[in-house]
């Protein structure tokens, strides 16, 4: 029994790291679609920009919603305490996907599409921004009794660098969105959007390089683990891996290739939540609850895990299916102006 104490939580956390990974890269790029369809020259652009997403976005938040219900599951004094200390941002969050989802749909009925437009655009960054400020506030570490409750103060989640992560998390949704209009896009549509790709993928790896800078700096848990072996051997290889991905990125998209760098740009987004993962790894709240002491008990972990045993290959096979049905190119033809 005393071994499952240590298994079942260790179980979740992977499962928990799976479901964000999944959503960051599906809805990912939906973010970064929208925010760059605030830079279309023309309607018509733009349209093709949300047609590109229009089969699949939905399925692709379902991800958030079973992260959200595995971490209630699963570590509820860890879901407790990260909604009370992020309230502000995850709010932000949230409306940013209230104005997006109506915008999405109130836009194709519209006869002036201008204010939906702007309110798809701003709700997707308002949402990337909410979710970089939850990541960084986490990261930064939140304040808690000896119970795990929460006792720091509303505004304990803004710092520079949380700020920091979170511009780098939009930069990041921008690249993999650029990279996803590469793929679905073609003409001179596709190849504005290689050179959004460029530029997000320089200032993302600027952002990466800071954050990889200043994490040892003002996170002393950070620090401690980044600097003892054998993890100190991990996280060198890890930014000299990340810049190689960068420049496959960047020759895959100067040589115009359409699948590279999409594919390219899931990898770093791997290499990113692996790196995260083993500086967090064992705490759910850097740096005072492990996965152990918020963890549900023996039983209800168990029965869950048989539940999301079954569902998550229903999730993949039918997000699979539904990106294999939806292949191909979006063009003004298919858009039908």
């Amino acid at each position: 029994m005393e071994t499952l104490d240590f298994f079942l939580p260790q179980v979740w956390f992977a499962i928990l790291a799976l479901f964000l990974f999944l959503y960051v890269m599906l809805d990912g790029f939906d973010l970064g679609v929208g925010i760059l369809s605030l830079t279309a020259s023309t309607e018509e652009r733009r349209g093709i920009l949300m047609t590109s997403l229009s089969n699949v976005w939905d399925a692709n938040e379902t991800w958030l919603v079973l992260m959200g219900g595995a971490l209630f599951g699963a570590f509820p004094l860890a879901y407790a305490t990260i909604l009370n200390a992020l309230y502000i941002p995850i709010l932000t969050m949230v409306f940013g996907f209230i104005f997006r989802a109506v915008a999405f749909e109130f836009r194709e009925h519209a006869n002036r599409k201008i204010f939906w437009n702007y309110a798809f655009g701003i709700g997707s960054f308002l949402a990337s921004l909410g979710q970089g400020f939850s990541l960084g506030g986490v990261l930064g570490g939140i304040k808690v009794d000896e119970l795990g409750h929460f006792t720091g103060g509303t505004w304990d989640w803004l710092s520079p660098q949380s700020l920091l992560v979170a511009l780098t998390l939009i930069q990041g949704y921008v690249l993999i969105g650029s990279t996803y209009l590469v793929l679905k896009t073609e003409g001179a549509l596709q190849a504005t959007h290689r050179k959004t790709a460029k530029i997000a993928a320089i200032t993302t790896l600027v952002g990466a390089v800071a954050i990889t800078i200043s994490t040892p700096i003002f996170v002393q848990y950070a620090r401690q683990r980044l600097f003892d072996p054998p993890f100190v051997y991990v996280f060198a290889a890890i930014p000299l891996i990340g810049i190689f991905l960068i420049w496959r990125l960047w020759v895959s998209l100067s040589r115009e290739r359409d699948v590279a760098p999409f594919v390219l740009t899931i990898l770093i987004f791997l290499l990113t939540f692996v790196g995260l993962a083993l500086v967090v790894f064992p705490f759910i709240i850097p740096t005072n609850i492990t996965i152990y002491q918020a963890a549900a008990s023996q039983s209800s972990l168990v029965f869950m895990l048989i539940f999301i045993g079954v569902l998550i290959p229903i999730m993949l096979f039918y997000n699979i299916y539904q990106y294999v049905v939806f292949r191909g190119k979006v063009t003004s033809s298919y858009y039908g102006e």
